[in-house]
């Protein structure tokens, strides 16, 4: 049976449980139960996530993504993560899944779009920045064997139905929506059924 890890915020955490029932009895499909929130997060804890949930080596295929907190402003503070620290963070996170996942095949998920009309002064994200550091993914990936997931341009025309809120996707029709697409990604890479 092929293992397939999840890593990833809060959007992660709306298509996971999907992605696990879907590939039942074909796959493993492992995730942590937390956000793993922005990219300097990711880097510190994905060897931890592996020990404390007891991961093997073996895993075929590492799912990941990073971005919608790196580019969260607060209080009209700028970016949590600066573009080329996102730059610098994603090699070495990726330097990282290869270390401990030797074998993995690896897959970033690029970052959904938001629906900015709905943030307050305090507490936005901006299309744009979210646009420009998936373009530095893409950027950082070019000449890997990295695949990229574009789930932004999935989720960037859709119906309302499918939004629980600014950011996410929480609802029957955005849980199928994106995790279908993941599925889409992940399944031909491991000869799996959708």
């Amino acid at each position: 049976m092929k293992r397939i890890v999840l890593v990833g915020d809060s959007i992660r955490m709306g298509y996971d449980k999907y992605v696990k029932e879907k590939l039942e009895g074909q796959a493993e499909v492992l995730f942590p139960e937390e956000n793993c929130q922005f990219a300097m997060y990711v880097f510190r804890y994905f060897h931890e996530w592996k020990t404390n949930y007891q991961w093997d080596d073996d895993v075929d295929l590492v799912h990941w993504n990073t971005g919608l907190w790196d580019i969260l402003h607060i209080l009209g503070d700028d970016v949590f993560t600066p573009p080329e620290q996102y730059r610098e963070l994603l090699g070495r996170i990726c330097k990282r899944i290869r270390l401990i996942f030797p074998k993995a095949k690896i897959v970033f998920a690029l970052s959904t779009p938001v629906q900015e009309n709905k943030f307050g002064p305090q507490f936005y994200r901006k299309n744009a920045e979210i646009e420009q550091y998936n373009r530095i993914a893409r950027e950082v990936f070019a000449d890997t064997d990295v695949v990229i997931d574009d789930l932004y341009s999935v989720m960037q025309d859709a119906p309302q139905e499918c939004w629980s809120d600014m950011t996410h996707f929480y609802t029957p029709a955005g849980t199928e929506r994106i995790g279908n697409a993941v599925l889409d990604c992940i399944c031909p890479l491991l000869d799996l059924q959708k």
